[in-house]
């Protein structure tokens, strides 16, 4: 099956490319060509690769075509962020493709009421990401003739890149002040939650998706791992995973902000706002999907790849 992934060098691409290559599909990537895949894969003297400036092209109005031309059977758009370019691909693959899928986000529920978070629960997304990729999701759900899936990761973790960590942002000096025995401050009551996902088990849901395109059309998934952890367990658990008891203290939002940078208080008051906590229970029936990774072995994967290439200072625990 002839299959474009639109870049495809990132996070998810670095697991999807490869699977796809290994299961028979004939793939090309397009990507800005910036950015080599974080996983090194034989699989990859097989793609075609295009580099292709998306933003440019959106804005000529030519980005629907290009891909068009490229007569695919499969589509899978992992890099759009806004409802006019969705439209415009959707536009130009309508009646033209088997299957095109988009990755969404979890951030299109905005804060958690019911938890876990079904993917048929109210949306009321806030900020500018998770509007836009609603907005997305309904277009491409809701337009006749497109043969859309959509899916939509949480946190997404693994070796080559930091994790969210316990204090809600991605400051690697949070993993240092664990690894070291050092006290560690978190907002509030340190029981917002964030989910961690494994770029392997997000590839993991867009091939099942593909595999079980009849239920998966005109559907939405989510991709994360099977349950949340609260900032607090996250912290406690990373500090015991570098042999540490944990030291953890605690301070109101409001003082706790004043402690970090602005833009780490910014990160960090997106994702406790949030305090995601959805349901893989549809991608299991549905699909047969379950993730391999739990949230916490996603994020302690990433923070190995971290350890091992020396990006933290870290006293080993007498």
């Amino acid at each position: 099956m002839r299959t474009v992934v639109i870049g495809g060098t990132g996070h998810i691409g670095s697991y999807l490319v490869p699977e796809l290559v290994q299961a028979g599909h004939q793939v090309v990537v397009l990507s800005r060509g910036e950015r080599t895949p974080y996983r090194a894969s034989a699989a990859w003297q097989r793609v075609e690769q295009l580099t292709v400036d998306r933003e440019a092209e959106d804005a000529a109005g030519t980005f629907g075509d290009r891909v068009r031309a490229l007569d695919a059977e499969v589509v899978i758009d992992l890099i759009c962020f806004t409802e006019p370019s969705a439209r415009q691909l959707g536009e130009a693959l309508r009646g033209q493709v088997r299957q095109l899928l988009h990755c969404g986000t979890i951030w299109v529920h905005g804060p958690s009421a019911l938890v876990p978070t079904p993917e048929e629960a109210v949306t009321e997304p806030f900020g500018d990401y998770g509007i836009a990729k609603a907005a997305i999701a309904r277009y491409l759900l809701g337009r006749d003739g497109l043969p859309a899936t959509v899916i939509h990761p949480g946190h997404i973790s693994g070796p080559g890149w930091a994790p969210v960590n316990p204090a809600g942002h991605l400051d690697l000096g949070v993993f240092e002040t664990l690894a070291n025995g050092n006290e560690l401050t978190l907002p509030d009551l340190g029981l917002e939650t964030v989910q961690h996902v494994h770029a392997a088990d997000v590839a993991g849901v867009f091939l099942a998706a593909m595999a079980n395109r009849s239920v998966a059309i005109g559907e939405s998934f989510h991709a994360v791992a099977a349950g949340a952890m609260t900032l607090r367990g996250y912290a406690e658990a990373v500090s015991r995973w570098f042999g540490r008891q944990p030291r953890l203290a605690y301070l109101p939002w409001e003082e706790w902000r004043r402690t970090v940078s602005a833009r780490d208080a910014e990160i960090t008051f997106d994702h406790i706002s949030h305090s995601p906590h959805c349901s893989m229970e549809k991608a299991a029936r549905l699909l047969g999907f379950r993730p391999a990774y739990s949230a916490l072995g996603a994020a302690l994967d990433a923070l190995g790849w971290l350890v091992d290439h020396k990006k933290l200072t870290i006293t080993p625990a007498s």
